[in-house]
């Protein structure tokens, strides 16, 4: 069995918030609680919840844009957590990040194919002419050939979204994050920039999604890992079976019930104020402990749910 490329460990985030004053208290506010995973080459895998779940987070600490308060990250063998920067940066052409704002991340005086071939001299020490080349390559393969002169301003969103992937996909790199790459798109253009990504993959690379879209991740993912409260709540390979999480339930299927309505429990499980199965003999106990991941039925499918893991097939209310 191959080397994951990503392998992440008890992973903890705390962000440390100061009021208004010098005398004023901090606030600590954790955004990510001992999430486990791995990604292996060839792999997509989605991270999927609502805002403020944690999986941006997540993706940022994975590519070492966030230090971890706890925990470790492991890329294609290496520890990459608490490496200095100096240390990172011969490092970082394997790892690339998709932002979310493309326009933001594209330079307004430089044409389609500047952005390529620029970052090929820079970053792979192409000669002009070897970079010009290979950039445009990349463009064609993205159907962005007779773009090639075009501004960022003359682009259209989904546009300026494949110029962003061309650059990072000529470096040839190990694993891209992939930050709400269609955010903000139609429908038609959403598909057209994921076919561009997931499509023109490196072979063996490995891609984070970090997404809201179900359909995103279940078209285009081989796993998803739904996040609810800075953990992870259900593990699952949609090509063999459902989700199960009443919340998971909820992200792919939203006329399976409703997302939280009110706020998350700060105790036991974070979700059972809103959940169908906190009742009865289960109740204590979500109440007071916060259930962990555990295998479901097949190895990929792994869900935190005190219930399901006791009553495998009980039905939903």
């Amino acid at each position: 069995m191959s080397r994951p490329i990503v392998e992440v460990r008890g992973l903890v985030k705390t962000f440390t918030q100061s009021g208004p004053w010098p005398w004023s208290p901090q606030r600590h506010i954790p955004a990510v609680q001992g999430v486990d995973f791995t990604v292996a080459p060839g792999e997509v895998v989605a991270l999927v919840g609502q805002s403020g779940s944690g999986k941006t987070t997540v993706s940022r600490i994975v590519l070492g844009l966030e230090e971890p308060s706890a925990g470790e990250v492991w890329l294609a063998g290496e520890r990459w957590d608490g490496l200095s920067e100096r240390v990172r940066r011969e490092k970082r052409l394997r790892y690339q990040y998709i932002p979310q704002d493309a326009m933001g991340a594209l330079d307004p005086q430089q044409t389609a194919l500047e952005h390529v071939s620029e970052t090929l001299r820079v970053l792979r020490g192409l000669t002009r002419a070897e970079a010009g080349e290979k950039g445009l390559d990349m463009l064609a393969k993205l159907g962005l050939a007779a773009r090639r002169d075009a501004l960022p301003r003359e682009m259209s969103g989904g546009e300026q979204r494949r110029v962003t992937l061309a650059r990072v996909l000529a470096l040839e790199p190990q694993l891209i994050v992939a930050d709400e790459p269609t955010s903000g798109l139609d429908p038609e253009r959403r598909e057209s920039v994921l076919e561009a990504l997931i499509g023109n993959l490196p072979e063996g690379s490995a891609c984070i999604l970090v997404t809201h879209d179900m359909t995103e991740a279940r078209g285009w993912c081989d796993r998803v890992l739904a996040m609810l409260a800075g953990r992870v709540i259900e593990e699952i390979n949609l090509k063999e079976a459902e989700p199960v999480h009443p919340y998971a339930r909820v992200l792919f299927d939203p006329w399976s019930g409703t997302l939280p309505t009110q706020p998350l429990a700060l105790t036991g499980c974070p979700f059972r104020p809103d959940c169908p199965r906190a009742v009865g003999a289960n109740q204590a106990r979500c109440e007071g402990e916060i259930p962990t991941l555990s295998t479901l039925g097949v190895p990929e499918h792994r869900v935190a749910c005190h219930d399901l893991i006791v009553n495998p097939v009980l039905e939903l209310p």
